[in-house]
């Protein structure tokens, strides 16, 4: 049974769930939860969206995967941050899932918080982005994922 937990007073209330698209091709990295974690999946994300020609999407997946990751590690005790991410021809899915379902926070910080923007940026930078919560017992996950898609080619003059 999944739990959706959703901050409700973002500026968009995530969607419930968001499964890997079926078409596209699909990576996964597995790092310890540690302060290289960030650095390490933001790379790797950075590299596939290159390679699979999709660089008008790296700095803003770069962007949303060390917020994401970064709030594992600092938020969760978790062992392992486990990424997995969709590429398809015109879109970027990540999942970044760790074993410590504890909720997203329910507001967006102060204007004077110093910390606390992670999940606005992916909000503002993302067109879907969620958190859902997975299993049971002593045996559950949290995913928090977000989707981008590619720019949009202006016309020509």
């Amino acid at each position: 049974m999944a739990v959706v937990t959703t901050p409700p007073t973002f500026p968009s209330a995530p969607p419930v769930g968001s499964p890997l698209p079926r078409r596209g091709d699909r990576y996964r990295v597995v790092a310890p939860n540690n302060a290289h974690a960030p650095k390490l999946v933001r790379d790797f994300v950075a590299t596939l969206l290159r390679v699979t020609g999709h660089p008008g999407l790296v700095d803003d997946a770069r962007l949303c995967v060390s917020e994401v990751v970064g709030n594992a590690y600092c938020h969760t005790r978790s062992r392992l941050i486990r990424v997995d991410v969709a590429i398809a021809p015109h879109q970027v899915r990540v999942h970044v899932t760790d074993d410590q379902p504890d909720p997203l926070p329910l507001t967006a910080p102060g204007s004077g918080a110093e910390s606390g923007r992670g999940l606005l940026i992916v909000d503002r930078l993302a067109v879907r982005w969620g958190a859902t919560v997975q299993g049971r017992g002593t045996r559950q996950t949290k995913t928090v994922w977000f989707v981008l898609t590619a720019p949009v080619p202006e016309p020509a003059p």
